[in-house]
């Protein structure tokens, strides 16, 4: 086999391999049904371009019909490539919008220097894409984490928040209007990144946060990395967990009833029981 057919055969398995863990996902949590329409948010990263592709595959043989728009937010960051997602979104069958708000120059006005802009920014991002959808009508909005992002945003919080909290799959928006969807919750970055490479994806660079090195999240992203070359399966186990909780094996009054978990003493045993008496142990001589 020559390096060509090696890439292509490469290709089809790593495309099968997400295609099989997006459509389990969709089906497992009920992401997607007849009549949904769905902004797909594509910052122009790897996962957002493989998501919106897969997405896409899926679609053709899909049992339910549902209408996929690309959605891309444009924060005015210095030196953006505005012209490569347009490129890109026309060369394909699907429609497209680029929301237009400078959130860059509010970011950096606000946060002092040298500290972290992701949580600001984030939620900037999210007002902007919530009141698209909802001026448009779309009923579902899909996001581009994958598993490494959802046992990261685990760690971030047992870590940094004292709470056992990570990303779920499909949850109501903020506002309440929407539902927001991760068709890439059982797929692996380094599959995502493999798999962008070879699709030759024109990527685009964050320059707002992707270059804080000391961020949270990046720390937990190294340990990861080095927990799964230590022990390989160690994170995929982790992210099984997070599907097989036991509320009665933890601590949280809330999420079970300790307080009436009771046991009762039975009278009539007490009064026809003896005590039992041990023979002390004799000592070895």
């Amino acid at each position: 086999m020559n390096s060509a057919d090696k890439i292509k055969t490469r290709f089809n398995k790593l495309q099968k391999r997400l295609r099989r863990e997006m459509g389990q996902a969709i089906a497992d949590y009920n992401m997607v049904e007849e009549g949904d329409r769905i902004m797909v948010c594509l910052s122009g990263g790897k996962d957002s371009y493989t998501m919106l592709d897969i997405l896409m595959n899926l679609r053709r043989s899909a049992p339910v019909s549902f209408d996929l728009l690309a959605v891309n937010l444009d924060q005015k960051q210095p030196g953006f490539p505005e012209h490569v997602l347009p490129e890109y979104l026309q060369s394909l069958d699907v429609p497209y919008h680029v929301i237009e708000q400078d959130t860059y120059s509010v970011v950096n006005r606000v946060v002092p220097e040298g500290k972290t802009t992701c949580g600001l920014c984030s939620r900037m991002r999210r007002g902007a894409l919530y009141a698209y959808a909802e001026e448009h009508g779309y009923n579902k909005i899909a996001l581009g984490h994958h598993r490494d992002d959802i046992v990261e945003t685990f760690f971030l919080n047992m870590f940094y928040g004292g709470q056992l909290k990570a990303m779920p799959t499909k949850l109501k928006s903020d506002n309440g209007k929407h539902i927001v969807i991760r068709p890439l919750s059982y797929s692996r970055e380094k599959d995502i990144a493999e798999f962008a490479e070879l699709k030759q994806y024109p990527i685009i660079p964050c320059n707002l946060c992707g270059s804080q090195e000391n961020l949270q999240r990046v720390q937990m992203k190294k340990m990861l990395e080095q927990w799964d070359k230590e022990c390989p399966g160690r994170v995929e186990t982790i992210f099984n967990s997070l599907k097989n909780i036991k509320p009665s094996q933890l601590l949280d009054r809330q999420q079970f009833d300790f307080e009436n978990l009771t046991q009762q003493v039975d009278v009539d045993m007490t009064k026809r029981s003896h005590p039992i008496v041990f023979s002390a142990m004799s000592a070895n001589k």
